[in-house]
């Protein structure tokens, strides 16, 4: 077991050695967090190949493979849960700047993936059976990237000197589960330091959850709109263009792409939104990009199409990284941090998963529903 010295020759956490290394860490865990996710979305165009949508009657590539599939991406929508929410619940008592590297990387995981599914569209667009290899070989290029992830947490985060700090600190104010983290590592609080367990002062679940309403109902609105647009509405009413079978891949890598941006814009203080009023506006008001898409879909070009799902995603991310690094900031001790956390991304989860059932409204009167 070995004495962590959180004084490290300063008093000022921001100083410590590993800071910028944490940066880096969290934003490789955040593109390798959400990658398996974003890989199942970037393919959709050679699930709609194997898999139409009138599936019950002439599914070509089977009822047996197409379970199968729906098996793992439940898996991976399960795992992504509880890495978000370690995650996060682990970051809110850190840095924001953290929490924003960490969401910059959940959003470069679209982009990345975007990136390598048009590069290996395009190599093997026009081999025979070109679309599958293609997604052969993007799966796996993804799933090193996943592998990679998982070694820079189990190797590297922890060990960093900042990180260590402020897992101390939680663990001094009476946070289980990162003195837990803390002993699994072989690291010892000293021993004449005491927990803070001032019960009497520590606010439950639900009067957190109470105190942080509007910063919840913000992160279930921005995904619940997002996912009731991203993917599907972007497969199924885009009409054909120019692009051919190009253009919903395109859309993709341009909100992947802006939605990365868009994670980035807070860093610049002057126009980064704390106003909780501000925030749940926002949040109300992206509601007008729906009869927008509608009525682009309808009459506009594909020109007018990519500008609206850049801007989709530029909202996206700059409004997710406003919120999640503007809540914890309420005065609350290590272990209330930590829960508030996970209460933020139940709720983004809850608006994914709304956004997705909502995904389904976009088909009725096409003619595929």
């Amino acid at each position: 077991m070995t004495n962590l010295d959180d004084s490290n020759g300063s008093s000022n956490p921001t100083r410590l050695e590993g800071r910028f290394k944490a940066i880096v860490v969290c934003w490789f865990l955040g593109l390798g967090s959400l990658v398996s996710w974003n890989s199942m979305l970037t393919i959709g165009d050679y699930y709609y190949q194997l898999f139409p949508i009138d599936l019950a009657t002439s599914g070509k590539g089977g009822i047996g493979n197409y379970i199968g599939i729906c098996v793992f991406v439940a898996a991976f929508g399960i795992a992504d849960a509880h890495v978000q929410g370690g995650m996060v619940g682990d970051l809110s008592f850190m840095l924001p700047e953290f929490m924003q590297s960490f969401f910059a990387g959940l959003a470069a995981s679209g982009a990345l993936t975007s990136g390598l599914r048009l590069m290996t569209k395009a190599a093997f667009d026009k081999t025979d059976n070109g679309l599958r290899k293609g997604v052969m070989l993007f799966l796996a290029i993804s799933t090193f990237f996943e592998f990679l992830c998982i070694l820079l947490y189990a190797f590297v985060f922890g060990k960093l000197p900042i990180v260590k700090y402020f897992r101390k600190k939680a663990a001094s104010e009476g946070s289980k589960t990162v003195s837990a983290d803390l002993a699994a590592a072989g690291i010892q609080t000293k021993e004449n330091e005491t927990v803070d367990d001032t019960k009497h002062d520590r606010l439950t679940t639900k009067q957190l959850l109470f105190q942080n309403i509007d910063y919840a109902m913000d992160l279930y609105l921005i995904y619940v709109l997002t996912l009731s647009i991203f993917p599907g509405f972007l497969f199924e009413n885009t009409g054909s263009h120019q692009l051919g079978s190009w253009y919903a891949v395109v859309l993709i890598a341009m909100y992947n792409v802006l939605d990365l941006i868009g994670r980035y814009v807070p860093l610049i203080e002057c126009i980064k939104l704390e106003s909780r009023k501000g925030l749940l506006i926002a949040s109300l008001s992206r509601f007008l990009l729906v009869p927008a898409f509608y009525f682009t879909a309808k009459y506009g070009d594909q020109g007018w199409m990519i500008f609206l799902v850049s801007f989709l995603g530029l909202t996206n991310g700059y409004l997710t990284v406003c919120v999640l690094t503007t809540a914890p900031k309420g005065g609350y001790k290590a272990p209330e941090q930590n829960a508030l956390g996970n209460l933020l991304v139940l709720f983004l989860l809850g608006g994914i998963f709304s956004g997705v059932a909502l995904d389904w409204l976009w088909i009725i009167g096409n003619g595929k529903f």
